[in-house]
């Protein structure tokens, strides 16, 4: 029962964020939520709150199946390269003032660091089930799906349609460099969430 209120939790509070991002000065704001849903945090926060949802429902109809697993295992990949991304990259790239940046306020503090943690502590503690080398690299996926995206939005898209480039990936011309440094990190998480599965 813990797990599905962990689960439920994270659907909830995620939904209600991602609501807010559609609003501005109390009006709804489609455009608003387009921009936010460029950033990998809400991307992966999204993602996770959808299949926590599913863990749940699944949960009470009498049991998770393994495709609802590996979807969780994904999503929860997904938060944790985002929670890790913010502690150890882009925290000392900003600075002091890096605490007001990514912790402060609810949407921040929940989608950088504890929906992130309910995630992981749900999935390697309350569903447990052994994680064999092939499975953990399906979370890979998100990473690997939006790296190629964020590239072709920061370098190569018409001038008009191009992202600022907001995580720095780019900076000095270090795409290469960044992109396979996200992708060996992200192989790192798996392994370590692989780890605790077999705990």
């Amino acid at each position: 029962m813990a797990d599905i209120i962990l689960n439920l939790l994270i659907f909830l509070i995620t939904a209600a964020l991602v609501f807010t991002l559609f609003r501005k000065d109390g009006q709804w704001t489609p455009d608003n939520a387009r921009g936010a849903f460029r950033f990998f945090t809400v991307q992966s926060n999204t993602l996770c709150a959808v299949v926590s949802l599913i863990t749940a429902v699944t949960a009470l109809a009498g049991g998770i199946p393994q495709w609802a697993w590996t979807l969780k295992y994904i999503g929860t990949a997904a938060v944790t390269v985002t929670m890790l991304t913010v502690i150890f990259f882009l925290a000392p790239s900003i600075g002091k003032d890096w605490y007001d940046v990514l912790l402060k306020g609810a949407s921040n503090l929940f989608m950088h660091l504890l929906t992130p943690l309910m995630a992981l502590i749900s999935f390697c503690l309350l569903e447990k089930r052994g994680m064999s080398f092939p499975q953990c690299l399906w979370g890979m996926l998100p990473v690997a799906l939006y790296g190629p995206l964020y590239l072709y939005k920061i370098a190569f898209a018409p001038e008009e349609k191009r992202w600022k480039d907001f995580y720095g990936f780019n900076k000095n011309g270090n795409w290469k460099i960044s992109f396979a440094a996200m992708l060996f990190g992200t192989f790192l998480i798996c392994l370590g969430i692989m780890a605790l599965q077999n705990l």
